[in-house]
């Protein structure tokens, strides 16, 4: 007999603990199941339970982090009552107090949303073995701690950041069967993705499950970031009024495998919502497996909540997951802890998975016979379906009439979805961007005949003032990063002239919006991005920064697999207009190999991300507020050499003075030959075209400035003018960016060419730290001379 112990209902509310009777029925398969059969209900009568309502009993193995184990005492004759003793009893009685009362409709209820996320599971395995669907990974062995976890947390009302196992979840939030097999099928009214993205990537609109993706553990970051608006919106008076989509005690759950936990993005996610003690509730799915790797050798000792039970402020609670009613009082109490403003609850959930990762796997290839026996003993209906027929709350045949009851709701549903119109090829486009900003149109042009003021500024100093008054035009506007603050500890705030970032771009933004809005970030680059998409999901325009070009790469899962493309994937449904301010670019004489690159190609060709890089003092201006005012994420590059250079400032323009992106400057007229240029190339471009004139060659320089989108009408037009072509860049020649102009200028623009096209670009090697090292690498003034003289002889 199993030694599995189950609740026993008794008059006046007293709860016994009996052995568990044998299962009704037999163990769920370790494998993917046989195709559903169709079971005809059948009238029953149904047996009344003596009691209504009954509390599960007390949860022993509670392990608070922030509340540290008395120390031990030897027991003595005269005081039976040890404080170790007496801290326990305390604990257990507020356990008792707190346990959730549960109606007969309440664990009926709970037993048939288990059985209903199990046989959608069953459903899809059969129609992906029959080619109807094209993937499938089930939740299999979670739904009682995920059914738990709904019956907690409000839907529409609390937010939720789930992951591929959380079917039973999003079920218990509201989700329909229909709607999760429109997903299975890639319909196009499936409100996950309208057909985007993989079946289980849940994500809802009205339920406030936002759109998941499937790196794992990137939604941990941007849940710390969805709950860290709520308290940045509580913490600006100007926006109090404007929280309408904000709740005073609303609780961010996320979750996640006990693989994930190996992520780095997990303890960022930690670290940061401890440390500013954020409603995140943490669930750890522990089925023992990521894939084929079992826990214990993707973590050291194999439990991951020892490893953290450290962190101040962390509710840090272990259940059994298979166990419904145990897991329903370990969620509420953590969900509690959250909503009284205590910081983040973390729940330790061990679960089973009784079939294989997903469909492209078979477990029989790594687990033995006998773990996979334990584990389908461990099964959680099987379980829960003993206790309410041991408990006498349904007898079998009572139990039986659900089950058919929820087949015959599944095989209506999946003929429904079967049925359902596939997305429209013509609208695969559609969501890239923005369909209601365009930061390309004459809206976001005010640059003709602008006014300009004020004694000349470098770029530094148009791009503060750009800050400043964008903020003080919209509170929705928080700038973090390293370093950005003026000065972290507030009380110094008097006595220290303050940081401002390592460039002094930030400077003074925190002394005079506040550190609720300005604030230093940890060095931690998928931190900050992360962070900044959860905020922007919820309104708040995060406007960070990455110090340095060169340390942006930890951030690139973030950026590309979650900022980009969350528009997108989610059919328009979600967005996060982030900015990302990165300082960029070599000719720094001593900047070396981590603090000189350039790589922009690798985030041009990434759908969904604006890259703009300005050259001078003005254009860094206005090209800044039109990325703050576009509702799509930017990459705002900043070249570091042209930041105080006296040959880009410019006197100051209004405060609406805006450039749209996707329009390129022409800062030289030409006829004989065309540059088509950007950053720091312009200067060197227009220092070489002078030198060409005395040998009297004509050229013309085009400034880009926009990068992703860059203006090809533009180019065309020098290209036909002068019908010969340089593209410079400070990227290395192979791949680089002008690789890409130079293709397009050759295919569509071949018959107005006189010559070959040339790229100027740095070497393909590394910047060294060595000055006349660094002169032959980067591009200089005389190669870009040298190409002039070349394709005008040509």
């Amino acid at each position: 007999m199993s030694d599995t112990k189950v609740l026993k209902l008794v008059p006046k509310g007293k709860v016994k603990v009996s052995e568990a009777p044998a299962p009704a029925t037999a163990p769920a398969p370790a494998t993917a199941p046989a195709p559903v059969e169709e079971k005809k209900p059948q009238p029953v009568e149904e047996k009344k339970p003596q009691l209504k309502t009954f509390r599960p009993a007390p949860i022993t193995r509670i392990e608070p982090a922030s509340v540290p184990k008395p120390p031990a005492a030897p027991p003595t004759a005269s005081k039976p009552a040890a404080p170790e003793r007496r801290q326990r009893d305390k604990s257990e009685r507020r356990e008792r107090r707190d346990q959730p009362r549960l109606s007969r409709e309440q664990l009926l209820a709970m037993y048939r949303t288990m059985y209903l996320s199990r046989r959608l599971d069953d459903k899809e395995i059969q129609l992906k073995n029959q080619n109807k669907i094209f993937f499938q990974i089930s939740g299999a062995g979670h739904e009682a701690i995920l059914v738990a976890a709904g019956m907690a947390l409000k839907p529409g009302y609390d937010w939720f950041y789930p992951y591929y196992r959380d079917r039973a979840l999003c079920l218990q939030l509201g989700m329909t069967p229909l709607e999760q097999l429109l997903s299975a099928v890639a319909a196009a009214k499936d409100p996950n993705s309208h057909g985007r993205q993989m079946p289980s990537h849940w994500g809802h609109t009205k339920l406030n499950i936002v759109s998941q993706s499937s790196p794992t553990g990137t939604q941990l970051l941007q849940a710390v970031g969805c709950a860290e608006a709520g308290y940045r919106f509580k913490l600006i008076k100007e926006l109090r009024k404007r929280a309408s989509n904000f709740r005073k005690d609303e609780v961010v759950y996320v979750s996640l495998g006990d693989g994930t936990s190996s992520e780095g993005e997990f303890w960022e996610a930690l670290n940061s919502a401890c440390n500013l003690k954020l409603p995140v509730l943490f669930l750890l799915e522990d089925n023992g497996y990521a894939i084929s790797v079992p826990v214990e050798v993707q973590t050291a000792g194999g439990d991951v909540s020892r490893l953290i039970k450290n962190f101040p402020n962390l509710f840090l609670q272990r259940c059994d997951g298979t166990n419904a009613l145990e897991s329903l009082a370990v969620m509420k109490r953590a969900v509690q802890y959250c909503r009284e403003g205590k910081g983040p609850s973390f729940v330790h959930a061990k679960v089973i998975r009784p079939y294989s990762h997903s469909l492209s796997d078979d477990e029989k290839l790594y687990r033995c016979e006998d773990e996979r026996t334990a584990d389908a003993e461990r099964d959680p209906l099987k379980r829960f379906s003993a206790v309410l027929i041991g408990e006498k709350v349904i007898d079998t045949d009572g139990l039986q009439k659900i089950k058919d009851e929820v087949d015959a709701l599944i095989n209506e549903a999946t003929d429904q979805a079967l049925a359902s119109s596939q997305p429209d090829p013509d609208t695969v486009k559609l969501y890239v961007y923005s369909p209601d900003v365009d930061p390309t149109s004459k809206e976001f042009d005010t640059e003709a005949g602008v006014e300009l003021s004020g004694n000349a500024g470098t770029m530094v100093d148009l791009i503060n003032r750009c800050l400043h008054t964008e903020m003080a035009r919209d509170a929705r506007i928080v700038v973090f990063g390293e370093d950005v603050a003026d000065c972290s500890r507030e009380e110094f705030l008097d006595q220290v002239k303050g940081k401002g970032g390592v460039f002094k771009v930030t400077a003074n933004l925190q002394r005079k919006f506040g550190s609720a809005r300005v604030f230093n970030s940890p060095l931690a680059e998928a931190n900050i991005v992360g962070r900044a998409i959860g905020m922007a999901t919820r309104g708040l325009k995060p406007v960070v920064e990455i110090q340095f070009f060169d340390y942006i790469w930890p951030a690139m899962h973030q950026i590309r697999n979650e900022l980009a493309v969350l528009r997108w994937r989610s059919g328009g449904d979600w967005k996060a207009p982030v900015v990302m301010r990165v300082p960029v670019g070599g000719y720094l004489k001593g900047g070396a190999v981590y603090h000189s690159q350039s790589g922009v190609s690798t985030f041009t060709q990434i759908p969904g991300l604006r890259v703009i890089y300005p050259s001078n003092a003005l254009d860094a201006n206005g090209l800044l507020r039109t990325a703050i005012r576009c509702d799509d994420p930017v990459l705002f590059l900043e070249h570091k050499h042209l930041y105080r250079q006296a040959y880009n400032k410019s006197q100051y323009p209004p405060d609406d003075f805006m450039i749209p992106f996707g329009k390129a400057k022409t800062v030289r007229e030409g006829t004989d030959l065309s540059i088509i240029t950007y950053g720091a190339l312009v200067q060197r471009s227009l220092v070489a075209a002078k030198q060409a004139e005395q040998q009297g060659v004509s050229v013309e320089v085009i400034d880009l400035r926009s990068l992703q989108p860059y203006d090809w009408s533009a180019i065309t037009a020098s290209v036909q003018k002068t019908g010969k072509v340089i593209v410079a860049h400070e990227d290395s020649l192979s791949f680089g960016y002008g690789a890409e102009i130079a293709a397009r200028i050759a295919d569509e623009l071949f018959e107005f060419l006189d010559a070959p096209v040339r790229r100027v670009a740095a070497t393909d090697t590394f910047v060294a730290y060595a000055p006349q090292l660094e002169d032959i690498i980067l591009p200089q003034v005389a190669d870009v001379a040298k190409a002039i003289t070349e394709l005008k002889s040509y």
